[in-house]
């Protein structure tokens, strides 16, 4: 498994269905945020809600914040 971290990367894991599931801050970009949960339930991809951009870069195993990733499998 890997992460595909930034808006554009997660939004195009979403249009691809590649996405396993979704991550996003809470204090991320409201429109950002709002155009990736619609995209998330249009796929019925699941999401969870992480509290800081800090964080979930931590998560993702990056120094700096983000503000949305999405989980995928390994590309072949």
């Amino acid at each position: 498994m890997q992460f595909k971290v930034g808006a554009k990367q997660t939004a195009k894991m979403l249009e691809q269905e590649r996405a396993i599931e979704v991550y996003v801050a809470r204090d991320a970009d409201p429109q950002m945020k709002e155009k990736i949960v619609h995209l998330c339930e249009r796929t019925g991809v699941p999401m969870k809600w992480i509290d800081t951009m800090d964080e979930l870069g931590e998560t993702c195993g990056i120094d700096i914040g983000a503000a949305m990733a999405a989980l995928v499998t390994e590309e072949e």
